[in-house]
């Protein structure tokens, strides 16, 4: 983070301060490597709030001169247009992501907004604030796509895939996650939008130890999993994925659809290619949804994976 990279972050900022987004945006992505010196950090437009994410920990000459270079944005005409009152500084690299506010008092719960829809996150007391603003387009797709549907959504955090699938018009959709807290926070978003909470299921248990409820609950029309990389005790990407996509044939209708997505850099495309063909055969690969442009990546195959995958084909004699 040397000079000439924060005065690159300076830059980006202030056009992006001066027209910013009515909905909630990343504005700055470092994490794609795009911009030496700073792959390390994010700053994202939480309407009237800006968050600075570090997720390694700078010199602390370096840390002084970024919270000196974002303390002069709040002095700008750009930070006054914007409207912005809130300046925050989560520090990623810290046990309990300390939050740091620069400018404005602490706030613990925000609302945002996307595609009209609402959501509730948590500010400055947990590591990821409640909505993957990557996965927009994922949501997008599956608003779109959920109309009449049965749905499963597999690792479900905050619901934010369900929020989009009763707002296109789902039939049903069950939610399952290890933290009832997220799912109560899921609760909490799909009340924000005036949902019927009986076409909603909430399930907070451990899905290997619970593949008997989530059939009965079944079949599928539209299965969403988007697992973490990693969690202590109970999910590594890279082993236990594949005993999801096992499953998928007992889950799914005739003619069912899956979104399957993976956030791990080390793992490209194909890991979710691959592992489908192997565990599900009855699927076929479809399409790989876009990622937002905000979110540009040196590497395609590094960024966020959202594949689609639907029922293949019949094989037709000649």
């Amino acid at each position: 983070m040397n000079p000439e990279a924060l005065h690159t972050l300076q830059t980006h900022l202030l056009t992006a301060l001066a027209c910013v987004p009515e909905e909630t945006r990343r504005l700055f992505h470092g994490r794609g490597r795009c911009w030496p010196g700073l792959e390390q950090l994010t700053v994202d437009w939480l309407q009237g709030v800006v968050l600075v994410s570090v997720f390694k920990e700078p010199e602390p000459a370096q840390l002084q001169d970024l919270l000196s270079t974002l303390l002069a944005l709040t002095t700008t005409p750009a930070w006054q247009q914007s409207q912005a009152h809130t300046l925050a500084v989560q520090h990623r690299y810290l046990p309990q992501s300390l939050t740091q506010w620069l400018v404005g008092e602490p706030i613990d719960e925000w609302t945002l907004t996307e595609g009209g829809l609402r959501y509730r996150i948590d500010l400055g007391k947990k590591q990821n604030n409640g909505l993957f603003l990557d996965m927009r387009y994922g949501r997008d797709w599956v608003r779109a796509h959920a109309a009449g549907k049965r749905v499963l959504n597999l690792f479900a955090y905050t619901c934010g895939f369900s929020v989009a699938a009763i707002a296109g018009g789902a039939q049903h959709v069950v939610n399952l996650d290890m933290s009832r807290a997220a799912l109560s926070r899921g609760r909490d978003n799909h009340r924000l939008n005036g949902h019927d909470l009986s076409q909603v299921s909430f399930l907070g248990h451990d899905l290997f130890k619970s593949w008997g409820k989530v059939i009965n609950s079944g079949p599928y029309d539209l299965v969403i999993i988007d697992p973490p990389t990693f969690q202590k005790g109970s999910f590594l990407l890279t082993k236990d994925y594949q005993r999801v996509l096992r499953r998928l044939p007992e889950l799914l209708t005739a003619d069912g659809t899956v979104l399957a997505c993976s956030n791990d850099p080390a793992t490209g495309t194909e890991f979710l290619i691959d592992g489908v063909t192997r565990e599900a055969p009855g699927l076929a690969f479809s399409e790989r949804l876009a990622n937002p442009p905000e979110f540009p990546d040196i590497d395609p195959q590094c960024g966020l994976k959202a594949l689609v995958f639907k029922a293949a084909a019949p094989a037709t004699r000649h």
